[in-house]
């Protein structure tokens, strides 16, 4: 992975535990562990999918790793009393495990960041159990609808799309979640769309995901966008400033769509 387009800042650590918050029960609510399962969770950043889980499934054991450093500090400074997941740091393209050592990989905004999707899915097929069982979810940026809308704030949108790209990233990758998995021979592939909604009628969304989770992941792009010529400052902050409107105008709505799938792996590997 070349670099988090996101960047690392206390901000980003805050804007990941904000998403994680806003949307758990949509994302997670039918993610589901059995006793005694050992999980493998690849980039899992801070921590803000990790510790929930890990408290709902005590009796499961989380093996939790990130190639960042600086991540793993803030996730183990939050981890507080969770005694069932061991943190590592550790590369996704050369993980220290065993072939078929896990019985559930789960995967949480990981896929869009790796240049190589399909060699990193055909990585975690090897670390599962013949017959364990993976979760993905991943976001896709182009799902994204608001009211209202100007020109700075879709050029701004587009900018935080393109600087993924160019770090060899795929923030549209949610759409290609079904061909991706059983391309890599997965089982059982199943996909579903998971909405986000909010309007002035709930305006715990309209803080939470769009003020704290949306509005912050564009800025993050910003620094590369003016690097690159993507779009001059004025424009870029002026879309900003029309997105924060979206939430805090009356009549403002926001749409986005993040895609859940789940798959398994085939009990006879292929050869």
């Amino acid at each position: 992975m070349r670099q988090y387009v996101h960047g690392y800042s206390d901000r980003e650590a805050g804007r990941l535990a904000d998403q994680a918050d806003s949307v758990r029960e949509l994302i997670h609510g039918d993610t589901f562990f059995a006793p005694g399962d050992r999980v493998l969770e690849p980039g899992c950043g801070i921590g803000a999918q990790t510790f929930p889980l890990a408290r709902c499934f005590p009796q499961v054991r989380f093996t939790s790793f990130d190639l960042s450093a600086g991540s793993l500090e803030r996730a183990s400074a939050s981890m507080g009393e969770v005694a069932n997941v061991n943190l590592l740091r550790a590369d996704l393209m050369t993980p220290p495990f065993k072939e078929g050592e896990f019985d559930v990989v789960l995967v949480s905004y990981l896929l869009e960041h790796v240049p190589d999707p399909a060699r990193a899915l055909a990585i975690m097929q090897r670390l599962l159990k013949p017959g364990g069982k993976l979760y993905v979810v991943e976001g896709d940026h182009g799902s994204c609808y608001f009211h209202p809308e100007t020109d700075p704030a879709r050029r701004a949108w587009a900018c935080l799309i393109e600087v993924q790209r160019r770090l060899e990233g795929d923030s549209l990758i949610g759409r290609r979640l079904y061909p991706l998995l059983t391309e890599a021979g997965f089982a059982d592939v199943k996909v579903s769309p998971r909405m986000v909604y909010a309007d002035e009628s709930r305006p715990h969304l309209m803080v939470a995901f769009v003020e704290k989770t949306i509005v912050p992941m564009v800025q993050g792009a910003r620094e590369a966008a003016l690097e690159w010529g993507l779009i001059d400052a004025d424009t870029f902050d002026r879309g900003i400033d029309d997105l924060m409107t979206v939430s805090q105008a009356p009549g403002g709505a926001f749409c986005y769509t993040f895609f859940k799938a789940t798959a398994s792996q085939p009990e006879t590997r292929g050869r």
